[in-house]
């Protein structure tokens, strides 16, 4: 578990690291007249998030949303402090032995917020550098976090969440328009494989995104967290970035589907290329079967079968009804 803290005012800000063994160092920031930013990485030690729920006065509930990473993000209100938890994508590359080279892998993560009078705590299911355009911002007295208060870094830090969005979909953006490209020109069914699992990564993020777009309305509408009207703005803003990001998995879902029809109607036609190029094999060998079973029938009074030229006669025969066939069939253009 990695656990960090800022603490800042408009004029100052420093950040501490800390081992799990000082965790209880941490109560002292609830006095503390500065704001400050608990963050906590990783979440496999849950004793020690526990005691951080004691130190803090946390509900059970809220320990256990924070512990388990299965569910639909949510916001709660207690009596002392406000609780939020959301989903952040991250992408990972990872060595295919099957396709002998790098694939991308996107990871579904939580994280957990919980706001108190000046105290905000953090907890990310895995320890990531997701928040470090947030802290550099702090640390470095850029932009507007340190004047405007705690309800500017909260949205400071769900703004960087989103963030993460349109950086994935970007990515699966330059997949698709590759898939594009290879439509027409493969036909591999693996290619559709490829497709369905993209298409099983957008429902994911849509999953993902689509519990904060109503949890943002119910935070605006309620006045939860971000209750300046000098916040709205950038509330509202917040608010549009999520629903395009709806928008474009929308999208990247619908321009998948007409991908894989393109795919399926190449598959299609090449199928049905052979398939009339062997139609037109077996109709041209229906006549020239038919001789060769009236001239395979050993009946002892046949009329030609004693003739002398009998045997080159039919085979010319057979080669000139072939070719004139294929005449046919060309003049027409059948093939």
């Amino acid at each position: 578990m990695e656990l960090s803290v800022i603490t800042y005012d408009s004029g100052s800000a420093q950040i501490d690291y800390l081992a799990a063994s000082a965790i209880d160092e941490l109560a002292q920031y609830q006095h503390d007249s500065k704001i400050a930013w608990i963050n906590v990485g990783g979440l496999e030690d849950t004793d020690s998030i526990k005691r951080i729920g004691e130190l803090f006065g946390l509900h059970p509930l809220t320990i256990e949303d924070i512990s388990h990473l299965d569910q639909q993000p949510k916001v709660e209100i207690f009596e002392k402090y406000r609780f939020l938890s959301v989903k952040t994508i991250q992408r990972e590359k990872y060595f295919s032995h099957e396709h002998d080279n790098e694939l991308d892998e996107f990871l579904i993560d939580q994280i957990s917020i919980v706001l108190m009078n000046n105290v905000l705590i953090t907890f990310q299911e895995i320890a990531s550098d997701s928040f470090d355009g947030v802290r550099r911002k702090i640390l470095e007295g850029v932009g507007e976090v340190r004047s405007m208060g705690m309800g500017y870094l909260v949205y400071s830090i769900i703004d960087s969440v989103v963030d993460e969005y349109f950086l994935t979909l970007n990515h699966l953006e330059e997949d698709i328009e590759d898939f594009e490209e290879r439509a027409t020109k493969t036909s591999d069914y693996k290619f559709i494989e490829e497709i369905q699992d993209t298409k099983k990564y957008l429902i994911r993020i849509k999953r993902a995104i689509m519990p904060l777009q109503d949890n943002m309305l119910a935070i605006t509408h309620h006045g939860i967290f971000l209750q300046t009207d000098e916040l709205k703005p950038f509330i509202q803003d917040l608010r549009e970035h999520i629903s395009h990001a709806i928008t474009l998995v929308e999208n990247h879902r619908e321009w998948l589907s007409n991908i894989m029809d393109v795919n399926l109607s190449v598959l299609s036609h090449q199928t049905n290329k052979v398939m009339k190029v062997l139609a037109i094999i077996s109709t041209i060998f229906i006549p020239l079967t038919f001789l060769a079973g009236v001239y395979g029938m050993n009946f002892d009074f046949m009329p030609e079968l004693r003739y002398e030229f009998g045997y080159p006669l039919v085979l010319g025969g057979m080669v000139f009804i072939a070719l004139a066939m294929v005449a046919i069939f060309k003049k027409h253009r059948w093939f």
